[in-house]
């Protein structure tokens, strides 16, 4: 049995109560960890004072590990491609997918090392990522492996695409897979790598990848298998206009309406983005315990929209944090990501004309957009939201029993500067968005002082880039 202290921090925010106003900070405090759980969370003074390893906290604060909901790991090979900087959704996707048809095994697998190498270092511990693109032998197992070697937690979305453009699909032919072979591969993984257990490092999601990419039959046939085994749903949902334009046009409804046709609304299912939700689908959402994965930068990116956060959250719709695909952020900060949340949520209520109340006093949306969301709002959809999408229990908020999941940030940085000394815990999204001194993923210290614990980073930029260069080349030199 091992032991870790995190010794002495100047706050410690533990999110341990839905309401993040009521939730625990904890000043001078420490955390003891024994193997992989917190065994116990309190005043310095009051907990031990050694272990097998001990991290001196002074002007740090503490906070759960942060939790990334929703991503694609392989596109950090193909940020900021001129020809797609300055475009929206679907013609984004369709200046992308000749690249993406030409992605090799190596290249999902460090490119995936690259993004949660982002991840870890902005105080992320848990990442899902949804793979739906397989050509020349790539398997969802490459990004099982890169997570492993890297030390994150993982849920791993098996996506697909099975309707080309010449079924009425936005992929090209050459990236769909066959639907029957798509559902056998996604059962092999499930049986393969699904872990269970509390505390488990890897799980396995069902995810065909869009309404405009898959068949009706393959989402009913994908929510069928994922419930034969016990595993979650994934998917993108409501996107942009043109999202609910096809959504019309092929089907004749909504996108709300489709997934409650197919079976894809409940406790055990998340949709990404969701920014054209509707009143009705937010009714839904909450009454089913649908999960939301908000992508708020990605959705500036793409000018998609700005997702009706607070009214998701006030209807009791699940709400986690996602960074998207590297391609469509071309960052994966966690901390800025949640900051970004915040500041979209307050412009969002900003923009909405005056209102009247029963008294007669007018409301300007500037008025309310202030309290729309507060740091600690975004910090909890971040971390206790991430883990309820994800259908977490174990992780999410520090507890004696919890996973031990930590992200440690140094107040004492030119960042914080006045602003650490006031408020620890709202410093860390009103400030720069800092990277993070230290993050524990499951008792294990991968990021220490900054640095990566579990590979050389150097190196792996250097392989990172020389491969980004050839997919683009291939790309170009494509039929």
């Amino acid at each position: 049995m091992t032991t870790l202290l995190i010794k002495n921090a100047q706050c410690v925010a533990t999110f341990d109560d839905a309401n993040p106003s009521k939730a625990r900070e904890l000043l001078h405090a420490s955390v003891f960890v024994r193997d992989n759980l917190i065994e116990s969370i309190g005043p310095a003074a009051e907990l031990p004072q050694t272990a097998d390893e001990v991290i001196d906290a002074r002007g740090h604060l503490v906070t759960p590990g942060l939790i990334n909901t929703h991503h694609h790991m392989f596109q950090s090979l193909t940020r900021a491609i001129p020809g797609v900087q300055n475009a929206e959704l679907f013609s984004w996707l369709q200046g992308l997918y000749p690249i993406w048809a030409n992605l090799t095994p190596e290249m999902v697998q460090v490119s995936t090392q690259v993004a949660m190498a982002e991840l870890l270092m902005s105080g992320c511990t848990t990442s899902s990522d949804h793979l739906y693109i397989y050509p020349n032998g790539v398997r969802l197992d490459d990004s099982i492996e890169a997570a492993r070697q890297i030390g994150m937690r993982f849920t791993a979305s098996r996506g697909s695409m099975s309707v080309g453009q010449s079924q009425g699909g936005l992929p090209p032919d050459s990236v769909v897979e066959n639907e029957d072979f798509i559902l056998k591969d996604t059962q092999r993984l499930i049986e393969a790598y699904h872990d269970k257990s509390f505390g488990a490092m890897v799980n396995v999601a069902v995810a065909p990848c869009s309404p405009f990419s898959v068949s009706r039959d393959l989402m009913r046939e994908s929510a069928k298998l994922a419930r034969h085994y016990g595993v979650r749903l994934h998917t993108h949902l409501a996107e942009n206009d043109h999202d609910l334009a096809y959504s019309k046009e092929k089907f004749n409804c909504t996108p709300t309406q489709y997934a409650q046709d197919l079976g894809w609304l409940g406790h055990d299912v998340w949709h990404a983005h969701c920014v054209k939700l509707d009143d009705e689908g937010i009714s839904l959402f909450a009454a089913t315990r649908t999960g939301v994965a908000h992508c708020p930068c990605s959705n500036m990116r793409l000018s998609s929209g700005i997702a009706p956060i607070r009214k998701m959250i006030n209807a009791g719709v699940p709400v986690g944090l996602g960074v998207d695909g590297c391609a469509s952020n071309d960052a994966a900060h966690m901390v800025n990501e949640a900051r970004q949340a915040m500041l979209l949520a307050r412009v969002g209520r900003a923009l909405q004309p005056p209102s009247t109340d029963a008294s007669g006093r007018t409301f300007f949306g500037c008025d309310l957009g202030p309290s729309e969301m507060t740091p600690r709002d975004a910090l909890s959809v971040a971390t206790r939201g991430g883990a309820e999408v994800l259908g977490r229990t174990d992780i999410g908020h520090l507890a004696p029993g919890m996973c031990a999941d930590l992200a440690l940030f140094d107040l004492r940085t030119l960042a914080f500067a006045g602003g650490a000394v006031h408020d620890p815990v709202g410093s860390l999204l009103l400030c720069a968005s800092p990277q993070a001194a230290f993050t524990v993923v499951n008792g294990r210290v991968v990021v220490r002082e900054g640095r990566l614990t579990t590979l050389e980073m150097e190196p792996l930029i250097g392989r990172h880039n020389r491969l980004a260069m050839q997919l683009a080349e291939a790309g170009n030199n494509a039929p």
